[in-house]
């Protein structure tokens, strides 16, 4: 065998491995399959991993905005006018958000940690100076103790002499910080010293500056990667005492900071928020990119907050079956001291129109009053994010109390707050590196099938080039008879005439 038979051997040889390999892998999605199966084992909360660090402290900055809406008609709605509100805003503050107390559980399984907040306030990003604004707006306090106490005929003439006495009205006027951060409110003072429960400073925001929700558990991800920063449990428990259903009263999904990788669009996303005292669920919307890293948008639908008539499964979230609002809002009572407090999002957005159209100055937008997180479907990274959420009182006449005869029951705005993030270049700059691996390394067997390809190129080169040089030896060596004139030897055939040298015949 000759050296370019053996070379084209060879070549044959590396081509055939090469495409069967890298067909064989591509088809198998080897290479794409252990590329998700890394994914899952980075990306999950143990010390050291890759994610660990940032979720103790996430790096993007936070903001918080607050808005306030401000009665401009006070003495005509009292008088049974429609309200009229302008709305104020924003005050910004720099949310700085840590894991505190962080420790491992159930060997590993599990982590435990305090979600800690504080709020810097920034006058560039504000509308105003909070301790020089003042607002009109709903006299928190006064309700909630009038709904406290009403039904008890003895009750709710004290408590309405007591306001009389005071000046406690339905309305009141207060700085933004007075609102905000707490101010001692005459009325919960002169209850205060007869109810332990019942603290003499209120603040929308009280208590929450350098504060926690209380203790999380939550599942690291090591055993199911589904599970990456699942609440498992929130102050010990597993479920919620403040609904009238098991479904309602359920602690499903994140705290809201954490997603599990290989995000499908088909999925829903859940999120325990202890502000609403509930978990809420999203659905994707749309593709979107931030800072070129492509994202899932999720967003809350509708029947979040739908009615029990729209959504049964909402009867649960009902304080009694007479007393069930409509769709977009969700009194949260239970967990607000009995307080009538009403939750939604801005403006009303994705709720009744009869609540728009009773408030002056009410105006929802999908652009500045949705929510949603927008996340990278291969990390579960969130690139952006913004929680909009509305504080509503709910206004009615309350027997024992003269000033409320001539009100309609209404669904008065306090506030809305936006809380929002967008990753920061290096935290971008990171997740970019961690896609092109992700892209590059399943297409590896590509790479494989394209030397393939040129191998198949360079053995189809050979053997062209060794059946030309075959044809070529074969022409140099083929029989070229040297006269065209040959006799025919009557006993021998053919033969061809020789002339001696020197014949005389010649």
């Amino acid at each position: 065998m000759t050296r370019r038979s053996c070379a084209i051997y060879a070549v044959g040889i590396i081509c055939a491995t090469l495409l069967v390999v890298g067909i064989g892998l591509v088809v198998g999605q080897v290479f794409h399959t252990l590329m998700h199966n890394r994914l899952k084992k980075e990306i999950v909360l143990v010390e050291g991993s890759r994610v660990f660090d940032s979720w103790k402290k996430p790096p993007p900055p936070v903001y918080m905005e607050f808005f306030f809406f401000n009665v401009t008609n006070e003495a005509e709605f009292l008088e049974g006018a429609k309200p009229e509100v302008k709305q104020i805003g924003p005050y910004t503050y720099r949310e700085y958000r840590y894991k505190d107390n962080v420790s491992m559980v159930d060997d590993g399984e599990k982590v435990s940690a305090y979600n800690t907040k504080s709020f810097v306030f920034l006058r560039e990003k504000s509308v105003g100076d909070p301790a020089v604004d003042r607002i009109t707006t709903v006299n928190i306090p006064a309700w909630a103790v009038m709904n406290k106490v009403k039904g008890s005929f003895w009750k709710s003439s004290m408590v309405s002499i007591w306001m009389n006495s005071i000046g406690s009205g339905l309305f009141t006027t207060r700085t933004v910080d007075e609102l905000l951060w707490g101010y001692e409110d005459a009325l919960l003072a002169r209850i205060a010293p007869t109810n332990p429960d019942v603290e003499k400073v209120f603040g929308l925001m009280y208590k929450k500056n350098g504060s926690n929700d209380g203790e999380f558990i939550y599942h690291t991800g090591q055993q199911n990667y589904m599970d990456y920063g699942r609440v498992e449990t929130w102050k010990g428990q597993s479920q919620l005492t403040f609904w009238s259903t098991n479904q309602s009263n359920s602690i499903n999904g994140s705290d809201g900071s954490a997603f599990h990788p290989l995000l499908d669009k088909n999925e829903r996303i859940y999120i325990f928020t202890p502000d609403l005292c509930r978990s809420i669920h999203m659905e994707f919307e749309k593709d979107v990119e931030v800072k070129g890293i492509p994202a899932y948008r999720f967003t809350p639908p509708r029947a979040v907050l739908a009615s029990k008539w729209e959504n049964p499964a909402n009867e649960g979230f009902c304080i009694t079956p007479e007393e069930c609002l409509g769709t977009g809002l969700l009194k949260v009572s239970p967990c607000r001291k009995g307080a009538p407090v009403v939750a939604s999002f801005p403006h009303f957005y994705l709720g009744e129109s009869k609540y728009v159209d009773a408030i002056e100055g009410m105006s929802p937008q999908r652009e500045h009053h949705q929510t949603f997180l927008d996340l990278n479907p291969i990390t579960g990274v969130i690139v952006r994010a913004n929680k909009r959420a509305q504080i509503n009182i709910l206004m009615n006449r309350i027997s024992g109390f003269p000033k409320t005869r001539l009100l309609n029951d209404t669904i008065f705005p306090v506030m809305f707050l936006n809380e929002s993030v967008v990753i920061d270049d290096a935290s971008a700059a990171r997740v970019h590196k961690l896609l092109l691996i992700v892209k590059v390394v399943p297409n590896f067997p590509l790479f494989i099938v394209g030397l393939g390809g040129i191998m198949l190129a360079v053995l189809i080169i050979l053997l062209v080039r060794a059946r030309k040089q075959e044809t070529s030896t074969e022409d140099d060596t083929s029989y070229s008879p040297v006269s065209d004139k040959e006799k025919e030897d009557p006993q021998n055939g053919t033969y061809i005439d020789l002339t001696p040298k020197g014949d005389p015949q010649v």
